[in-house]
């Protein structure tokens, strides 16, 4: 019997041999029909506010005082472009850039305005910081703005970089605040608004039809007064998506109205506290882009008809709340391209929100998104809509041609006119079974290289007039779709941010 059962494993072992050989010589899995690479499930992350160098100045080094949380890189960590001794003590601006720690975790928003970070830039000397976007008023000190954050506080960040990919040469597809970045994350482009000429709170929001601030959505019934709002023209990725059949959505916390009047019409007015005991305002217009066309709206924040029919067009025209989209992961419904937008208590954004409590909803996203079915094939993408006016010491490329009076022209490459770009550096990393390990990617991609991503992977074609998808850097370097994937997932405490 003895025998007959050792004859029984060693045959049993002999066949998994041969199958683990099977698959080493085949490679990976092919991607199934849809998909051009194993990548099946992409899930974007679009947080608020941060610069390369606010959350990553000093990666791979901690200061590790005691008390908070400590980190210690893995001793092959790669370098990264990031503040040089140099640049820590003689800096060019009027303070040096300064560590903050968990405790200064809350902070004062710095200004973020399209006019006011080109004053910052000054032209490539990179030396008016300070002055031109330093946080002013109650309790707020304009030097702050060169403050940054090391693996003891954004340590989930840090710890994410250790065990897969991250860029340090991902920039903002144009100088300006959150909306531009968030359309030129969808369209490449940020013309074509109407009403063409419109101020918001005493600024430019859209000059000659181009959107350099933050207008609301007029599609939206969550808006501003119909005196701030304006609407976008041309197409999006979810137009490309829908024509190929993909499925897709954009999941942003407060969508889901608190209340309807009798005539339809939403009213989002949920709150929620933040770590600091502040209550804020869940759900905010601008930040959502794709209210801005018409073809993707969902003005009245209609829900999906079923959970079934979330990422396919329906009354809530993939327009959903952050709850609809664990809905969707529960009924075995992941789309294949998902936005994520955090509530603003934990969207990143200073103000209102903190690098804790945005590393809370990072961290249990993540870890909710690794324990489904879908992880094999799915990559996340964690990156943010702007710099958030955060001192960062790297000028970005040029992507339109100077006019002699100092203001950009034209765009480069046969884009359309339109304003200032490339903007300012933001981290992106990337956490997927396929995500290079331990890996710093220095080639340049912006904003519009996730567009890009999406459309080549569905086969989905280009947006077409003048969007910079067509000139926008790859995001394949960060990914090892040569070797077997299969990496396994790394769980990490909400709290601490170290893994568990």
């Amino acid at each position: 019997m003895r025998s007959a059962r050792r004859l029984k494993l060693r045959n049993r072992g002999l066949a998994l041999g041969a199958a683990c050989l099977s698959l080493a010589i085949a490679g990976p899995a092919p991607a199934r029909a849809g998909a051009a690479t194993p990548i099946e499930h992409l899930v974007v992350i679009v947080q608020e506010n941060v610069s390369f160098d606010h959350y990553f100045a000093t990666y791979p080094r901690a200061l590790n005082p005691e008390g908070p949380p400590p980190f210690v890189a893995a001793p092959d960590t790669p370098s990264i472009d990031g503040l040089t001794a140099d640049l820590l003590r003689r800096n060019p601006n009027a303070a040096n850039p300064f560590r903050l720690d968990r405790s200064q975790a809350t902070a004062c928003s710095p200004y973020h305005g399209y006019a006011l970070q080109l004053e910052a830039y000054h032209g490539g000397r990179m030396d008016r910081f300070v002055e031109a976007l330093g946080p002013t008023g109650q309790g707020c000190d304009p030097r702050r703005v060169m403050g940054y954050y090391d693996g003891n506080t954004v340590t989930a960040l840090w710890t994410y970089a250790q065990h897969f990919a991250s860029s340090d040469r991902f920039f903002a597809t144009a100088f300006g605040p959150s909306t531009p970045g968030a359309l030129n994350m969808i369209s490449g482009r940020t013309d074509g608004a109407a009403p063409a000429d419109l101020t918001v709170d005493g600024r430019p929001a859209t000059v000659a039809g181009v959107v350099i601030g933050d207008p609301d959505p007029m599609l939206d019934d969550c808006a501003r007064s119909e005196l701030e709002r304006i609407a976008m023209s041309g197409r999006n990725v979810g137009d490309l998506l829908n024509a190929k059949g993909v499925t897709w959505g954009w999941f942003q916390g407060g969508f889901r109205p608190s209340a309807r009047a009798d005539t339809g019409k939403a009213d989002c007015g949920s709150t929620s506290r933040n770590l600091a005991g502040a209550r804020v305002v869940d759900y905010n217009a601008h930040r959502q882009p794709f209210q801005y066309f018409a073809a993707t709206a969902n003005p009245h924040h209609l829900p999906p008809s079923a959970a079934a029919m979330i990422g396919r067009s329906d009354r809530a025209n993939h327009q959903y709340d952050l709850a609809d989209f664990w809905d969707a992961v529960g009924a075995g419904n992941l789309p294949a391209v998902s936005f994520l937008k955090a509530a603003q208590y934990q969207d990143g954004h200073a103000g209102h929100s903190s690098p804790l409590d945005e590393q809370r909803f990072i961290v249990e996203t993540v870890n909710r998104l690794q324990r489904t079915p879908q992880w094999r094939d799915m990559a996340v993408i964690i990156t943010y809509d702007d710099s958030g006016g955060w001192y960062d010491h790297a000028m970005p490329p040029t992507a339109a041609d100077p006019t002699p009076s100092g203001t950009c022209g034209k765009r480069l490459g046969g884009a359309v006119a339109s304003y200032c770009g490339y903007g300012p550096r933001l981290p992106l990393l990337v956490v997927s079974p396929y995500a290079k390990r331990n890996f710093v990617d220095h080639t340049f991609a912006d904003q519009s290289s996730i567009l890009r991503f999406i459309e080549d992977n569905w086969g989905l074609g280009r947006i077409g007039g003048g969007s910079l998808d067509e000139r926008a850097g790859t995001l394949a370097n960060l990914f090892d779709f040569a070797g077997a994937g299969g990496g396994g997932p790394v769980f990490l405490d909400p709290e601490t941010g170290l893994v568990e």
